[in-house]
């Protein structure tokens, strides 16, 4: 990783983003002694202007930030530092320096997570696999499939059983987000759609 010290007299900025929920816990400042302790170690060490020496993030306080991730911005002069923090990361005791919530709806990023499932099956297609079949069946069959189970919504949603209903409903969700995977789009594309009607 070839970055440009040069420019804030041998520091640059280092901001620290939680891996798994993308908001930004803090920022520091790293030399290059700094960034090579970060890449040996795998806990993030930023140089301290006000200690004047290296100082890795939790050392005192145990919430250690552990890396998963370095990568340069397009002038090679800052770093993002995807992380997954071992506690509240302010000497505040919040959760961000920024006074954020670290917390995300678990419930929603599973969407993500089931997808990252879902494709994993589309490229290594394992054997047994009801999702491997679809995949084998072709576009055609997996959107048929996506009617039928909408169609099973609907004459579930007339009944007044609420059990049947979210069965139903979660097959329909499960089969649109293989036909997004067989499109080579994410479930993420369609919530910034919603997202942007929203605005």
């Amino acid at each position: 990783m070839d970055l440009d010290f040069t420019k804030l007299n041998g520091l640059i900025p280092a901001v620290v983003q939680d891996n798994k929920t993308n908001i930004v816990l803090m920022v520091g400042f790293m030399n290059e002694e700094a960034l090579k302790k970060t890449q040996q170690e795998g806990l993030v060490t930023f140089f301290s202007r006000t200690k004047n020496r290296l100082w890795t993030k939790g050392e005192e306080s145990g919430n250690v930030l552990q890396v998963v991730e370095i990568i340069p911005d397009c002038d090679s002069d800052t770093v993002l530092i995807k992380a997954i923090p071992t506690g509240p990361v302010c000497h505040t005791g919040n959760d961000t320096c920024f006074n954020e919530f670290n917390k995300i709806n678990q419930s929603v990023n599973f969407l993500s997570e089931l997808q990252d499932l879902i494709d994993d099956r589309k490229k290594n297609l394992p054997e047994g696999s009801y999702t491997t079949k679809l995949f084998n069946k072709g576009i055609n069959k997996i959107a048929q499939k996506v009617g039928e189970e909408a169609v099973e919504v609907v004459i579930e949603a007339k009944d007044n059983n609420d059990e049947l209903f979210l069965n139903e409903t979660a097959d329909l969700l499960y089969h649109l987000i293989v036909l997004l995977s067989q499109k080579n789009l994410r479930i993420e594309n369609v919530i910034e759609v919603l997202k942007g009607r929203h605005k």
